[in-house]
């Protein structure tokens, strides 16, 4: 857990595929950047691979690192940024994929609200709700 103004937070940052469904996910800091606390979790990407990220993921050490395993970051660039990268907004459309898997595990009460204060449960609480929507793709 990090401390902010509000109290203290927590980020939580997800890796899915290309259906939506989870691969890997992380807790954070509420106020640590979002770029260096993913950077661990962007290691199972490798050659070929597109990363679609908001524009919080836009770093540029996490381009080159992207750049050096062959994984195309289509990271929109902060407005801010004098260096313009390639950027192809019809595959962005697709992180809406991620944005609806993360709508899910809020409407579980305990995760919504943060009830276990401690990461290590409440990371497994996440990881609780991430494989029940895996298992109610897979159902199908």
């Amino acid at each position: 857990m990090g401390r902010s103004r509000g109290g203290l937070t927590t980020k939580i940052h997800g890796l899915v595929d290309a259906r939506g469904l989870p691969i890997t996910l992380k807790l954070a800091p509420g106020q640590a950047h979002d770029g260096r606390s993913a950077a661990d979790l962007l290691a199972t990407l490798g050659n070929g691979d597109v990363l679609l990220a908001d524009q919080a993921y836009d770093s540029g050490v996490l381009r080159a690192d992207m750049a050096a395993r062959s994984v195309w970051a289509n990271v929109r660039a902060l407005p801010n940024r004098k260096q313009r990268f390639a950027f192809s907004p019809l595959r962005y459309r697709y992180r809406n994929l991620v944005e609806r898997f993360f709508s899910t595990p809020k409407h579980f009460r305990a995760i919504a609200t943060r009830f276990e204060k401690h990461a290590d449960n409440y990371l497994a609480l996440v990881k609780l709700v991430a494989s029940k929507i895996r298992m109610r793709f897979i159902r199908r």
